[in-house]
């Protein structure tokens, strides 16, 4: 019995420092777009828009895995449909090249894997799931 007790709170001690960390990440990120977010395209001259574009997309599919991790799929979905609109509306091909290259530097595999998983494993509304099998795809 004692056994037991002991490991049920190892287990919750790791879903804490789990937790806390996805909340971590969501704290960074938010703070990367707000910082962003201060400013203009115009303020940057040469290939820095597309270096900014690139940080702020990267922060927004980190928050979306984060949200999705943290079961706040509406959260995930308004960030999901965020990136996606702009990142498409755009038609310059930023968005996939921004993907690519986390793609080439192993960045993307964390946050395909919980996409995966959540459209696998939860329960999600339509729109949620029409939102982030799109993401998934690209």
């Amino acid at each position: 019995m004692e056994d037991r007790r002991a490991e049920k709170s190892c287990e919750q001690a790791c879903e804490s420092l789990k937790r806390q960390d996805y909340e971590m990440t969501l704290k960074h990120c938010t703070e990367a777009l707000l910082s962003l977010g201060q400013y203009s395209m115009a303020d940057f001259p040469g290939p820095c828009p597309l270096e900014i574009e690139s940080i702020k997309i990267e922060s927004l599919l980190y928050r979306i895995a984060s949200f999705l991790q943290l079961k706040n799929y509406g959260q995930a979905d308004e960030d999901c449909r965020h990136v996606l609109g702009e990142g498409l509306a755009k038609g310059d091909g930023a968005f996939q090249a921004v993907l690519c290259c986390m793609q080439l530097k192993g960045k993307l595999q964390l946050v395909s894997s919980i996409l995966a998983k959540s459209l696998t494993g939860e329960s999600l509304n339509g729109m949620v799931t029409k939102d982030l099998t799109r993401l998934k795809t690209l």
